[in-house]
């Protein structure tokens, strides 16, 4: 129960940060921590007590789903092509308006700065 009410709290601190803030690079930062925030929380769920690691021993039947784990590496992966994706598009849009702000680089942007 703690470690979902963690998770939840790193989840909205990131949604906040996508939300609330006008800077492309926090907004970045932001998803980023969503995705972390989701990866730890299926992790923490995955396993459950009294079972053991897949691996291959005598007298051993209780075993951890190793599924939810490799489904959180894959979403790892994803996380990060999904970051370095959008931290390129947010050098491009600086690189064209001089500026980090959304605002202020819509409005830059519509006057063919």
């Amino acid at each position: 129960m703690t470690a979902r009410i963690l998770m939840a709290g790193i989840f909205l601190v990131g949604m906040w940060g996508v939300v609330a803030d006008k800077n492309m690079m926090r907004k970045v930062f932001g998803l980023t921590i969503i995705t972390s925030a989701v990866v730890l929380l299926f992790v923490v769920e995955g396993g459950s007590v009294g079972t053991a690691a897949p691996i291959m021993e005598a007298g051993v039947y209780n075993i951890v789903d190793p599924v939810p784990q490799a489904l959180m590496l894959t979403a790892i992966v994803i996380g990060v092509c999904v970051t370095a994706l959008a931290l390129a598009l947010v050098c491009r849009i600086y690189a064209a308006t001089g500026t980090l702000d959304i605002e202020e680089a819509a409005k830059r942007m519509g006057d063919g700065h």
